[in-house]
């Protein structure tokens, strides 16, 4: 099976799948969105009329689509259209790109968990600093987070009105969307569940480090890997 892993970048997360692949046989080549090229209606299209870095897209097995980059909202546009035709034209693409869709933005992702039922922390998504000033307010206790994002960058615990101010202004510069939560109390973890079909296949507790309350492994978080009450492994594939 021949694979191309389309990546925003390479690192530790690409040579884990190279080095998978790998040992079960197949190929497998890191190639960056930034490299898409398209061509229709010409002698010199592809079966799939996608590459990058001379690597048809339509030729292989799978596509694994990992982080798409920020960009403008034409080149994310364009990248995220490219997965659709890539799809439409039968390549299988993982993750698909309307799980992207639904998981890239914290909005959409929030209002569909709320919609299939799931408990979700208190949640105010708007474009005017007045009303993120009032959402704050009301909460008293906030993580603001950039609408996308991943890592845990950019997320601030907001809890006076002073740190409030500087934080909703400096979004406003960039003209941003504010995101807020009610901080909830989880004693400097989480819990994370990976669900394949309807299965859980795994679970990880992810614990803060220092007493923080950012549990992002990437922020200096620790990980086990844990096993699920059955209430919330019910919760999970919902």
């Amino acid at each position: 099976m021949r694979v191309a892993i389309l990546s925003a970048r390479t690192g530790w997360h690409t040579d884990e799948l190279l080095r998978a692949l790998a040992e079960r046989g197949h190929t497998g080549r890191v190639v960056p969105y930034e490299a898409l090229v398209a061509r229709l209606g010409t002698a010199r299209a592809t079966p799939s009329g996608l590459a990058a870095d001379g690597e048809e897209l339509g030729a292989a097995d799978a596509v694994l689509a990992r982080i798409i980059p920020g960009g403008s909202l034409e080149q994310i546009i364009y990248r995220v259209d490219a997965l659709h035709w890539l799809e439409r034209r039968g390549t299988l693409v993982l993750n698909s790109p309307r799980a992207i869709e639904r998981c890239v933005d914290k909005f959409y992702t929030s209002a569909l968990l709320q919609e299939a039922g799931l408990p979700t922390p208190e949640t105010v998504v708007c474009e005017r600093a007045d009303d993120a000033v009032a959402a704050f307010r009301a909460m008293g206790d906030a993580i603001v987070k950039p609408l996308f994002g991943s890592m845990g960058l950019g997320m601030v615990r907001v809890g006076d009105p002073d740190t409030a101010w500087r934080v909703f202004r400096a979004i406003e510069a960039i003209r941003g969307v504010y995101y807020l939560q009610r901080a909830v109390p989880h004693g400097g973890r989480d819990v994370r569940a990976f669900v394949v079909g309807d299965r859980v296949v795994g679970a990880i507790e992810r614990r803060a480090a220092d007493g923080g309350w950012r549990t992002n492994i990437s922020r200096g978080g620790a990980a086990r890997a844990c096993a699920l009450p059955p209430a919330w492994d019910a919760l999970a594939r919902r």
